[in-house]
């Protein structure tokens, strides 16, 4: 795996409890056979052999078992492990759930500059290109060797071409809400939506199929990713102690079935790109010119798919949003909130409190 930009996320740490048990003593033993019971024994077996029992073929061990047929304790520090520390309950209702109980969409939580969405561009993009003046910031190019399908997707910021690479939420938002985050207070939901073990870059249409599944409903068609996929909602779950469906239990144990020894993953991993091993090539649409683009509304996404900001031409002088007459009208298209000296766009409205961001 490749180091990229770090990133200033920090964890709780999962306690492990095991339960001892012990046996009690044989009371009643065999008493020895006399010499004379012995030897009538032995020539009995030895004049009458098809008294014998045929040998049985000896059973095939199941490799999750143990030799008294109990399954084996996950050994420590897997995913495997901490799967069996996750609470299980049954789902709870959506009622409530909004997208700004999480915070503002990629927020600077670690306030080196750039907002969430550019900083996991940055780590999982290699030869990545920055617009000028943003202080490498604001991604214009790069290519990411897709961990969701092992394609390599050529990314290029536009209003047509964006929406090629999302970041997806590892657990989606509203999944976390019906299983534990709606106890989680305003901040520690706002970590969780921006936390970097939570997120990845990725192919865009996989990310909206996803939309807000879990284990269960949803894994990436890349089967050689199912591994690291799964073990990083457990890591996700178990840090903001969220609990999982038995559905969902039994879909994390088939995946780690076939990778028992497969570590949690930590900050470490939080802060490194994954290294894919890619089967195809995507190249990003052709762009019309932008004096022939049209200005277009996005459409509410599905469930928890992911709000592109709208690209806006490089060039862009015009001292008013073209799209909107208000941040509130902004907002509630999914864009904002913009940055001084990174987002054009904040040159469109007033930044009331003036702390260099506004439609927060």
């Amino acid at each position: 795996m490749m180091l990229r930009r770090l990133l200033g996320v920090g964890g709780a740490g999962l306690v492990l409890t095991l339960g001892l048990s012990a046996c009690g003593p044989v009371e009643n033993e065999v008493p020895e056979l006399s010499q004379s019971s012995s030897s009538s024994i032995a020539t009995s077996e030895s004049t009458t052999p098809d008294a014998s029992p045929a040998p049985e073929q000896e059973a095939e061990a199941d490799p999750g078992e143990t030799d008294s047929g109990e399954e084996a304790t996950p050994e420590a520090g897997t995913a495997a492990a901490a799967l069996e520390n996750l609470a299980v309950k049954g789902r709870a209702p959506k009622t409530g759930y909004e997208r700004e109980l999480f915070g503002p969409a990629w927020a600077d939580v670690d306030h080196n500059g750039c907002d969430t969405r550019n900083d996991i561009l940055a780590r999982d993009l290699e030869n990545e290109t920055f617009r000028p003046g943003t202080q490498d910031c604001v991604v214009l190019t790069g290519l990411l060797a897709d961990p969701f399908t092992a394609t390599e997707i050529h990314f290029q910021r536009g209003q047509d071409t964006s929406t090629a690479v999302q970041i997806d939420h590892v657990v989606a938002l509203s999944d976390a809400w019906q299983k534990g985050a709606q106890q989680l207070d305003e901040e520690q939901r706002r970590q969780f939506a921006n936390d970097p073990l939570n997120l990845l870059a990725v192919d865009g249409p996989s990310n909206s199929q996803k939309g807000d599944g879990d284990a269960a409903t949803w894994l990436p068609p890349n089967r050689a990713f199912r591994c690291d996929y799964v073990s990083r909602q457990i890591a996700v779950k178990a840090r903001y102690q969220l609990w999982i469906t038995a559905a969902e239990k039994d879909a994390m144990s088939t995946v780690l079935g076939n990778c028992p020894a497969h570590p949690l993953p930590d900050d470490v991993n939080a802060n490194t790109a994954y290294q894919v091993t890619t089967t195809g090539t995507q190249f990003p649409a052709t762009e019309v010119a932008p004096e022939e683009q049209p200005i277009e509304v996005p459409a509410a996404p599905a469930n928890d798919a992911e709000v592109l900001p709208a690209a806006v031409p490089e060039t862009a002088d015009t001292a008013t949003d073209p799209r909107f007459s208000s941040c509130a009208k902004a907002k509630a298209a999914g864009h904002g909130p913009y940055v001084s000296g990174v987002d054009v766009e904040y040159n469109w409205y007033r930044d009331g409190d003036n702390d260099g961001i506004n439609c927060e």
